[in-house]
């Protein structure tokens, strides 16, 4: 599901007026403030594409100057950048994909879920482009560049991640037409 866009500009106008509120050197950037989204009232934190270094995986500047590295919540795409394994099928379509949808310099609003960051350190969250309320985390999964991964206690938009995964299977979108179901070359 897409954020409306007249839930986008609430959204906008409510993290452009509480400020960023964030301080250099701190592990988990604080909420810009809670809005009601979906249902249930979440946290929205503005930042700035710094890379996509890979399908899933984006490098962020927030306002104070200081970047993270985030994964992006309830999508997993073909691995591309893990030295242990062998790159996935349909990873560099995937990565370019997602690289070409947050090219450095875009504006993004992120929304945490229940667990802050992975076991890698990354901040978990879910991401919309500012300019054009896109769901990047949606759009890879719709458009066939990433499958659904529903983690326990991260589920804030597991439906709308499940719906848009059927669809790109039914259409047999990306990876659906490229990849055994596993993932691997066909």
């Amino acid at each position: 599901m897409a954020l409306r866009p007249n839930l986008f500009h609430i959204l906008f106008a409510l993290v452009a007026a509480m400020g960023t509120g964030l301080s250099t050197g701190c592990s988990d950037p604080p909420p810009s403030g809670p809005v009601r989204l979906g249902g249930s009232s979440v946290t929205a934190l503005p930042a700035t594409v710094v890379e996509a270094v890979d399908g899933d995986t984006v490098d962020v500047r927030f306002g104070d100057g200081h970047t993270d590295r985030v994964r992006l919540l309830g999508i997993d795409t073909p691995e591309t950048v893990d030295p242990d394994r062998p790159v996935g099928c349909f990873g560099p379509e995937a990565s370019g994909h997602t690289k070409s949808l947050l090219p450095a310099g875009t504006q993004v609003l992120l929304q945490r879920d229940v667990e802050a960051r992975d076991r890698y350190g990354r901040l978990l969250v879910y991401m919309w482009r500012r300019r054009d309320s896109l769901f990047v985390n949606e759009s890879l999964v719709r458009d066939g560049f990433a499958r659904t991964l529903s983690i326990a206690p991260n589920t804030a938009h597991r439906v709308d991640l499940s719906e848009a995964a059927a669809l790109a299977r039914q259409e047999r979108d990306g990876l659906w037409s490229a990849c055994h179901a596993d993932g691997r070359d066909p």
